[in-house]
């Protein structure tokens, strides 16, 4: 198994971290297996989505801030700010980790998918990620 430990500065929305997934998945020597993507908080999110064309990502936070609203009077939990229980919300509705297949070396998605980290709070935050790569 090799692992490697990634610290991400983020910013609401979503952000292409495939490259620096695929780095990792390089950088293991596994020719075959699976690739393990983790994230260790539970106000951001990853998501495997469309990486062509940006509009889908616009169009994926500006529906999920309408589903899941800050500031929304449902919250108690309001200490943190206004956006702090949508995040969790929003992560809770979409995944903290992944799993990939590794073939050839190399992470093995589809023509149009790319690894994204999905900041779900207002502010840039320094958001760590885990990614195990196991296979021979």
């Amino acid at each position: 198994m090799h692992r490697v430990q990634l610290t991400l500065t983020t910013r609401r929305g979503l952000q292409d971290i495939t490259a620096a997934i695929a780095e990792v998945v390089g950088g293991s020597g596994v020719r075959d297996g699976l690739c393990h993507v983790f994230l260790h908080h539970t106000s951001a999110s990853l998501v495997i989505q469309e990486n062509a064309d940006t509009d889908v990502l616009h169009d994926l936070e500006r529906f999920l801030s309408r589903l899941v609203p800050d500031g929304d009077r449902l919250w108690t939990h309001v200490e943190e700010g206004p956006d702090d229980m949508p995040a969790h919300v929003k992560a809770a509705l979409t995944a903290t980790s992944l799993t990939l297949p590794v073939t050839d070396g190399q992470m093995d998605l589809g023509t149009w998918q790319g690894i994204f980290l999905w900041e779900h709070r207002l502010h840039p935050l320094a958001r760590r990620v885990t990614v195990s790569v196991f296979g021979g």
